[in-house]
Parts: C-alpha cells; structure tokens; sequence
C-alpha cells in the first residue's frame, strides 16, 4: 500500500511499524475518509496520549503530549471505558479539544476517536478529522476496523522504550 501524501509525513522511525502506521492512515482515507489523522499512544502512569503518528507534522509533530485528567468526560469514554467518540460538528470539536482552534484552521470540524485495545487495556486512540458534517453513524462503524490494524504497532511500542519510536 502507498502512503498518501508522500513528503510531508513524519513517520515515527523508518522500519515495519510506521510503515503499519501509513498503511492505518491511507484505510482511513479509503474510508470514511480523512483529513487530518493522527495516532496518540496512551500512557497510563501519566495519563498522557502521547503522539506516534502524523501526517501534518507541522501542527501536530511527534512526540507531542497531550495530558488530560483522567476525569475529563472524553478520557472516561474512550480510553477507560474504550468507546468510540464522535464528534459530527465544530461545536463537538471544541466541546472536547482545547486545541480546537487550530483544529478549524486546517479545515477540520468533525472527528472520530477510535479506542485501540489489546486485551482489555488501551494502548492508544486513533484520531480521524475531515470537514463539519463529513462523519456520521456509518462512517464511525466504517472506522472501527483501523483500531484493529493499528493495534500491533502501538503493542510494540508499549513494549518498547515507549517514548516516541515505534522502531
């Protein structure tokens, strides 16, 4: 499978994993679509979704951290209680991201957060954004699969140093 999009990937190390990372990326684009998409793994000592995956490393580079309580409605439905979120308009957008702002500015007003799960623990969330309206119920069920691909990579990850490198 190419990557779409080539040179303005940032993949996280050069070997089999980020390219299981592009792989995610371009199903996601395939379907429900994507404009801008990311792969967060979960740390749960420091209750951070740390950044392994982005294809607009511009805005979002790797390795970027985002640190939420673990009381925050969103961290409780998809990382503990490993629900899917979607956020079908701006308004869901910024009911949940603090970054939502630059999240607008690419063009983005609707999400998807998928729970990655291995054995009944999160490893990560993948994080499809398109256009206001682009997601709805089929296009959440249509993404449900990615987490399952992306699952053996953010395994590795986990057992690896887990800071940044999926190599």
């Amino acid at each position: 499978m190419t990557r779409a999009g080539g040179a303005d990937r940032q993949l996280p190390g050069d070997g089999a994993d980020a390219a299981d990372l592009a792989d995610v990326e371009c199903a996601a684009c395939r379907t429900p679509g994507v404009r801008l998409f990311t792969i967060l793994a979960w740390v749960d000592d420091r209750a951070a979704l740390h950044r392994v995956y982005s294809n607009m490393p511009q805005a979002y580079p790797l390795s970027g951290e985002k640190v939420m309580p673990r009381d925050a409605p969103w961290i409780g439905q998809v990382v503990i209680a490993q629900r899917p979120y979607l956020g079908r308009d701006a308004a869901a957008v910024a009911a949940v991201f603090s970054d939502h702002a630059l999240i607008a500015s690419l063009g983005c007003g609707a999400v998807i957060n998928l729970p990655v799960i291995d054995g009944g623990r999160t490893l990560g969330v993948l994080n499809l954004l398109a256009a206001e309206g682009a997601y709805d119920d089929e296009s959440l069920t249509a993404a449900l699969p990615l987490a399952v691909y992306a699952a053996p990579a953010l395994r590795r990850w986990h057992a690896g140093t887990g800071r940044g490198s999926l190599t």
